[in-house]
């Protein structure tokens, strides 16, 4: 009798000594959504308001998206070198990131050019940030330097250089517009206050300084680098309160929660964890790769972590509602005697045996040119597994297009990868031609069909000089299976006795 496994029931945590409701309240997360993007991830900034989309910068671009959206809703793409700290505003309608080019750019959300650029730094800008009136950008560089900017004027207001090395952390305060923090690799945190036009406050934090986060009442000050995480108390001038040292890498990134001011820190040994308000660590999250930037949604239903690998981790909260659909759609299983029932069952002689019909089902571009669908069934035809997995497919597809007359409607320019299979050659060399055809005259307008086409060039090139190889070696297979045979005919006349040359002459 075969065996019967019952289903594993998973309970949740209780309250106790080793789980507390901050635990539970921070278990409340569904698996990670996976994005990839085309670089390392340096900065992710939430909007303020609401829908609270956000801001991730990583390579050369800045992608924003919305809080259930996994494609970006916006892109900022305006960079020639790599883009840092991409920030919003406090109403989210501009937005302002660095570069390593030196150049601050300022954005509205809703174009795609810049429209403010701020020039003055020698070196790479990691980080930006508007002050709290809305009306000035600071920056923090690599030439040493912290600058403020006018934004109506795009002129340089300020710029302090009382850091002795690079600058990367970089924290305006919310209550008063005339302060900022300021981390640096000289180990040093200090504030600045844009009235004295001079630092007020240094903390030594003994490690180079990765970032720096102000409280919401500004009381407190964090400050992460090397191993460790430390609270400064600015009210009694910049005294350390706690040093915290839980992760076993470089901390690079730390965020408040908006429920209850919860601390985040995010490291390159690959782990998130949380923090109470004793500053114990109640949760811990892990990544698949280091971490190099993190943020919280201001209602903490969303929990994005940017990775070295260029992935970026989306973590949504999970609700009540969802859970009760959830166990509202569960079926009950079937008990054990359905699965045996009929097992040993032996059918009579005069059983007469119905089959169920198998019902065909149509794949998807055999659907979509059922409905005459032609362009979408070109593109489910040149999907990248289809057009390598099976080409006979694709060039099926074309085909029947042609015999349609659709094809030029439907046309895209991804089909010479199968050009020289000696099955396919004759349509897709008909296909080029309604290619060329159909793009000769925007060849020189689009920089994608030409580079498209130069690469088919440069295939037909590699294919003409293999085919010109080939009868090269053919040439010289057809001289040495030649050459054999006179050969051996001289070798026969000598082998011929000397009476029988008369012979041979009159033959």
């Amino acid at each position: 009798m075969a065996s019967f496994k019952p289903t594993k029931v998973q309970f949740l945590p209780k309250l106790g000594e080793n789980v507390t409701e901050d635990t539970l309240y921070w278990k409340n997360y569904k698996s990670p959504v996976q994005i990839k993007e085309f670089g390392a991830i340096t900065k992710i900034d939430f909007s303020p308001l609401p829908p609270h989309n956000y801001a991730v910068t990583a390579s050369t671009r800045i992608h924003v998206y919305g809080l259930h959206s996994q494609e970006p809703i916006r892109s900022f793409t305006r960079f020639r070198d790599t883009a840092y700290g991409g920030s919003f505003r406090g109403d989210g309608k501009l937005l302002v990131a660095g570069s390593e080019e030196g150049l601050i750019r300022l954005f509205d959300i809703s174009g795609r050019v810049a429209l403010r650029q701020f020039t003055g730094h020698s070196k790479a800008v990691h980080m930006t940030s508007f002050l709290s009136d809305g009306f000035r950008v600071v920056s923090g560089s690599d030439d040493l330097t912290c600058r403020v900017w006018d934004v109506p004027s795009a002129v340089e207001l300020s710029s302090i250089t009382e850091h002795t090395d690079y600058i990367r952390a970089l924290a305006p305060s919310k209550l008063n517009p005339d302060l900022f923090v300021t981390g640096s690799y000289d180990h040093t945190v200090k504030v600045f206050d844009m009235r004295s036009g001079s630092s007020v406050m240094t903390m030594q934090h003994g490690h180079p300084v990765e970032c720096v986060l102000l409280y919401p009442s500004e009381a407190l000050l964090v400050s992460t680098g090397g191993r460790y995480v430390k609270i400064w108390d600015l009210l009694k001038g910049g005294q350390e309160l706690v040093s915290l040292k839980n992760h076993h890498k470089t901390v690079t990134c730390a965020c408040l929660s908006s429920v209850g001011n919860k601390l985040l820190t995010g490291s390159l040994d690959r782990h998130v964890k949380v923090y109470n308000s004793s500053y114990k660590v109640v949760h811990n999250f892990d990544c698949d790769a280091s971490i190099l930037s993190m943020a919280v949604a201001p209602d903490d239903e969303v929990v994005a972590v940017g990775m070295t690998n260029g992935v970026l981790s989306v973590r949504h909260r999970k609700h009540k509602k969802d859970k009760e659909t959830l166990t509202s759609r569960r079926r009950r299983g079937p008990s054990y005697r359905v699965f045996v029932k009929g097992k040993n069952f032996v059918p009579r002689q005069d059983d007469f045996l119905v089959s169920k019909p198998v019902k065909q089902y149509l794949r998807k571009y055999d659907k979509q040119l059922k409905s005459f669908e032609v362009s979408k069934a070109l593109d489910t035809a040149l999907q990248t597994w289809t057009r390598t997995s099976k080409p006979e497919v694709t060039v099926a597809v074309i085909i029947e297009l042609n015999r349609r007359g659709t094809l030029k409607n439907a046309l895209l320019l991804n089909y010479w990868l199968h050009i020289f299979d000696p099955r396919f050659s004759r349509p897709l060399l008909m296909v080029g031609d309604i290619v060329l055809d159909l793009y000769q005259q925007v060849l020189h307008q689009s920089p994608v069909v030409e580079r498209q086409l130069q690469r088919l060039m440069e295939v037909l090139g590699r294919e003409a000089e293999l085919q010109q190889e080939l009868l090269q070696v053919l040439g010289i297979l057809d001289t040495l299976f030649a050459s054999p045979t006179p050969r051996k005919e001289v070798a026969a006349l000598a082998a011929l006795p000397v009476d029988q040359g008369p012979q041979l002459q009159a033959a």
